[in-house]
């Protein structure tokens, strides 16, 4: 069996779950791919179903009902680790990374224990997003970088972690079950003295479908934020 395994959250990406299962296959045709659908109500789990069947190397966890991105991942990290999967890339479901980078990822992963990926290493990155949406991004990379004195990109999904060294334990010390999931999980990591590398993307708007992040996301992680700065104070 393979080691390897790419782990995809989806909420209503039924276009998109075909088309990135797509790309993913056309630079590794052997990796094993593992899908978390939240009940979408427009069938993305039936999609990846009809993908089973022609790919025994994919796999489904259904819930029951939309739990938040992060509490997908811990699932995922959680199943991947019942099967000794060693190297365990994740990556979202809509388009905005890039599949070609995964075996590359692969490679950087030799001696490290994360490979991250960077918003902000290069020029332009951003250039096809809002300004409202570019402004909110670059604010949170601000603030988390001054608060917690972290140098990386700390927000985005696309990650690549090394089983073999990294505790499983340690990604499941990050509590928040959403979108601040991915700070919190990188800022306990790099507090805990994991090898942690960057690597430089540029992110497209989305094509297909919407984005999952409302109102009440963006103000339940900014007090998130304050309260997980607080206790950090008081260690």
């Amino acid at each position: 069996m393979t080691k390897d395994l790419v782990i995809i959250p989806t909420y209503n990406e039924c276009v998109n779950s075909s088309l990135i299962y797509k790309k993913i296959r056309f630079t590794n045709k052997n990796i094993h791919i593992l899908f978390i659908d939240d009940n979408s109500p427009d069938n993305t789990g039936e999609i990846i179903k009809q993908l089973q069947n022609m790919d025994e190397n994919i796999f489904l966890i259904e819930r029951s009902s939309k739990k938040g991105i992060g509490s997908a991942h811990k699932d995922g990290f959680k199943w991947a680790t019942e099967r000794s999967y060693m190297r365990v890339i994740t990556i979202d479901a809509d388009l905005s990374h890039d599949p070609a980078l995964i075996n590359y990822m692969l490679e950087l992963l030799d001696g490290k224990d994360i490979i991250t990926t960077g918003r902000f290493l290069l020029k332009n990155s951003l250039k096809d997003w809002s300004l409202i949406r570019k402004i909110l991004t670059h604010t949170r990379h601000y603030i988390l970088k001054t608060l917690f004195k972290i140098p990386y990109d700390t927000s985005g999904a696309f990650r690549c972690y090394n089983f073999k060294t990294i505790k499983v334990v340690d990604l499941m010390a990050a509590k928040n079950n959403g979108y601040s999931f991915f700070w919190e999980s990188l800022i306990i990591l790099h507090q805990k003295k994991y090898r942690i590398h960057e690597l430089p993307i540029i992110i497209p708007k989305r094509v297909n479908g919407s984005s999952k992040m409302s109102l009440y996301d963006i103000i339940d992680a900014a007090t998130y934020l304050i309260q997980f700065y607080i206790k950090n104070l008081k260690k």
